[in-house]
């Protein structure tokens, strides 16, 4: 009572008392209003968030969708076509590298080495001399035996002048001939005792290892040391009877060793069994190869491929671009429809392998262009996108 009795009576108070009122309501204006804007910004946020989230989500379930139903990316693969080529068919075999000549040299007749003329592993030619035996006592035994041929050979004149004059018996004359003929046939055995126990190579070629020392007892049939002639030299093998009317006489033979993989010894075939082996039923063929270096030794494992006539037109592919399979070959065609390139699953049959070329006998036309890597990825009706920038043909050829 006492303030609106002030108020009242004073008007300057009374205009103080107006301008604070009215700022405070400005005050109480302002901050419901701030208020209110926080709380619409709040809602706003919030309405943001959950739209955002089912737009984004709904967004997520589309893009997952369409990438269900494009399927999976293009297999990247590589490719070759089919070309032509001229081949040298052949008839494969393994076998073993035999010696022209081969023997192990021993004793012919008894006696005690007195000299070794050889060295193991030498080169002799024909005749050269590798054992001499003792021959002391055959010389002296010799000498004994032209003894008695000088005395035979005076008896029997004597008695032929004699008998020429009608004083001896006939008789006599012959028994003196035969004992001269008998002691000269003994000399003849007697040296030939004595060549004997000279030991000379039979043929030329490459010795053994030595198996005998000086002083050493040689029996009739010790053996000395092995000789086998290495120039020319054989390859023996064996082919299904089933081939026969395709080998003749001089036909052509490459031979392969596992000592020299990257050198090809080339040869000719030198005989043909005539009869077919009845536990196997395939023919024995001998191939004779030149062999100046030597390097082709007896009991080496041979791959003998038997040359046949050339073929002018072989469809061929590198062997990797085929799949192998226990009902057939296969290969995956490339087809391309639209700009698109896509993969058939094709059957094909298949024929001989060199050189990591495989032949194609059917199922395939010259050009066609196939899967040749990547192909063990790759699906029926699969969608595939060509990258030839590596040659694997060339990596092959290197490695």
């Amino acid at each position: 009572m006492h303030t609106q009795g002030l108020l009242a009576r004073c008007p300057r108070l009374q205009w103080l008392a107006h301008c604070d009122c009215r700022r405070r309501l400005q005050n109480l204006t302002q901050s419901g209003e701030k208020a209110l804007i926080k709380r619409l910004t709040v809602v706003l946020v919030f309405l943001a968030l959950v739209f955002g989230g089912v737009f984004g989500w709904k967004y997520l379930q589309m893009q997952k969708q369409a990438a269900a139903n494009a399927g999976p990316p293009p297999a990247v693969v590589s490719t070759r076509s089919v070309t032509s080529e001229r081949w040298q068919p052949a008839l494969e075999a393994i076998g073993s590298i035999t010696p022209t000549r081969g023997v192990v040299v021993s004793a012919e007749v008894p006696g005690i080495v007195r000299k070794i003329y050889f060295d193991s592993g030498q080169h002799l030619d024909e005749g050269e001399l590798l054992v001499e035996l003792d021959v002391d006592v055959d010389k002296a035994e010799l000498d004994a035996l032209q003894a008695d041929r000088r005395l035979a050979e005076i008896t029997r004149n004597r008695l032929s002048q004699i008998v020429s004059d009608n004083l001896g018996s006939r008789s006599d004359l012959d028994e003196a001939q035969a004992k001269l003929d008998r002691t000269e046939a003994e000399i003849a055995a007697k040296r030939a005792m004595i060549r004997k126990k000279s030991i000379r190579t039979p043929f030329a070629g490459e010795l053994g290892i030595r198996i005998i020392n000086p002083g050493q007892y040689l029996a009739p049939g010790d053996e000395i040391v092995q000789l086998v002639g290495l120039d020319p030299i054989y390859a023996e093998y064996s082919l299904p009877e089933r081939y026969l009317s395709e080998l003749h006489v001089g036909q052509t033979v490459n031979i392969r060793v596992q000592a020299y993989p990257e050198t090809l010894f080339e040869g000719s075939v030198y005989a043909i069994s005539p009869s077919i082996q009845t536990a196997s039923r395939s023919v024995r063929i001998r191939a004779l190869i030149q062999n100046p270096d030597g390097r082709l030794r007896p009991g080496m494992f041979a791959e003998v491929d038997t040359l046949l006539d050339e073929r002018d037109r072989v469809l061929t592919l590198p062997e990797r671009a085929v799949t192998y399979n226990p009902y057939g070959e296969s290969v995956f065609v490339v087809n391309e429809t639209d700009g698109m390139k896509t993969v058939s699953l094709t059957q094909i049959k298949t024929g001989q392998v060199r050189n990591g070329r495989v032949e194609i006998i059917s199922g395939l036309d010259e050009g066609t262009e196939v899967v040749s890597d990547g192909h063990n990825k790759l699906r029926n009706g699969q969608a595939i996108s060509v990258d030839n920038s590596v040659d694997a043909d060339a990596l092959n050829t290197r490695q």
